[in-house]
């Protein structure tokens, strides 16, 4: 029984299980969506999210207090867990988080595809909400 257990091993050390939610959460963040497993998606999921709202709480409280040192702050949290990739923040804290500044939660929605045909894994779609609208102007430059 998994009563009381908390969080998912997918078979993986630690150490290979941290970099697995990295690199899916800068995958997704970097491309709007990403084609992976269920139980990845899931994994992923919360991290992800976790990253846009640190995004959010940081530009909320420099406008507040009017110290930009706050998003200098946030910043540097949000690129110290995607392995200090600055590009990926700055594109975060101008295109992501701006978008979902009135919404309370829920950045990401996942969508059941086919099963792989492989093994037979059950396939989602692990998006951005509205991620038409934010990848649009990056798709221009």
């Amino acid at each position: 029984m998994r009563h009381r257990v908390s969080g998912k091993k997918l078979n993986r050390d630690s150490g290979h299980r941290k970099a697995l939610q990295r690199n899916l959460a800068i995958s997704l963040l970097e491309h709007g969506r990403i084609r992976t497993t269920r139980q990845k998606a899931d994994f992923v999921r919360g991290y992800a999210e976790r990253l846009i709202s640190v995004a959010k709480r940081g530009i909320r409280k420099a406008q507040e207090t009017g110290n930009p040192g706050a998003i200098v702050h946030a910043q540097r949290l949000v690129a110290s867990r995607m392995y200090n990739r600055r590009d990926l923040a700055k594109r975060l804290f101008d295109d992501i988080a701006p978008h979902f500044a009135e919404r309370e939660g829920g950045y990401t929605r996942v969508l059941k595809l086919e099963p792989r045909h492989g093994d037979r894994a059950e396939m989602v779609l692990l998006e951005l909400v509205d991620y038409q609208k934010i990848t649009a102007p990056s798709e221009s430059k």
